[in-house]
């Protein structure tokens, strides 16, 4: 009987390294996510020079253009989208203290002074200030972070304001129409904010370390291992490409985002797009899971060496 065990466990094991591998050699394609704001110099640099689809040859890659923190984890989790390439960190936390099944690979950036709070109204100077305003922007990301941050440091909450979800282009531009007091800004938007005279309020310096990053599943990681290799292969040419070929990366994405290439230039100062996770990026990780903890973001405490395979 002992014999008889072991020999159908071992067909077990067999026949579920035969799936997985199957699983791996099956895939018929893989879709990144593809978020342009507020300043994705990566990701607009990969499209255009086709960087995704040379490493993955034999297998078409797709992209998915969904700014919403919430949406990308929901793709992910799906399985409509395999990699997440740009992804708020409060997101990531959100859908792993949810119980969903999301990894780091990687980090994208930071980019805390990109992240802007901007109204026509100038005497909105103060977290007090915008009791009860109007104040639109992307749930669920950096941005919504940076702004229950910033209420918190005055002991305020995100429901003594009027918050308004949407994308940071619609945002833009229910501020330019005056239907909001406050847009969350950040990237081409805030810049042409400032241009246009518009009062900032505050940036995300000193709220939020804006940490983006690039995530998949535990499951795909695990099932697909040359495909996170060639991920990782990517993202190094992409940062050599970008590296050798400043003044043409920033007019690429000046065309992608409708800014001079002066504007790409002078905003590109505020990002860190260094791949490499750090002590200091792994200290901005808990910081902000501790501050989702506290302001009830999140229903329990989080230590973020869950978001990691070891």
């Amino acid at each position: 009987m002992k014999k008889l065990i072991i020999v159908l466990s071992a067909a077990v094991l067999m026949a579920t390294s035969s799936v997985v591998f199957a699983k791996a050699k099956e895939l018929k394609k893989l879709t990144f996510t593809y978020v342009t704001s507020p300043l994705n110099i990566p990701s607009i640099i990969e499209k255009d020079q086709k960087i995704f689809a040379n490493e993955f040859k034999g297998t078409p890659v797709e992209y998915a253009e969904i700014t919403s923190g919430a949406e990308q984890t929901q793709a992910l989790a799906s399985g409509d989208v395999q990699v997440l390439y740009a992804v708020g960190g409060s997101s990531v936390i959100l859908s792993a203290a949810n119980g969903a099944d999301i990894k780091v690979l990687n980090m994208y950036s930071r980019a805390p002074k990109a992240f802007c709070l901007y109204s026509k109204d100038a005497s909105l100077n103060s977290p007090e200030s915008l009791r009860g305003k109007k104040i639109a922007g992307p749930a669920g990301t950096n941005l919504h972070e940076f702004l229950t941050a910033y209420l918190a440091s005055a002991g305020m909450k995100i429901t003594d304001v009027s918050y308004v979800s949407m994308g940071i282009p619609a945002a833009k531009a229910a501020l330019d129409g005056g239907s909001i007091d406050v847009a969350l800004l950040a990237g081409a938007a805030a810049y042409n904010a400032g241009a246009q005279g518009y009062h900032k309020i505050t940036d995300g310096d000193g709220y939020i370390a804006a940490i983006i990053a690039v995530a998949t599943t535990e499951k795909f990681y695990k099932q697909n291992p040359d495909v996170i290799k060639k991920v990782a292969s990517a993202q190094k040419k992409i940062a050599d490409y970008i590296a050798k070929n400043k003044d043409q990366a920033f007019a690429t994405t000046a065309k992608y985002l409708g800014l001079t290439e002066q504007a790409v230039k002078d905003m590109s100062s505020a990002y860190d797009f260094s791949t490499e996770l750090t002590q200091a990026d792994m200290e901005g990780w808990q910081k902000t899971a501790d501050f989702m903890y506290a302001s009830g973001m999140i229903d329990n405490k989080f230590d973020v060496k869950k978001l990691f395979i070891k």
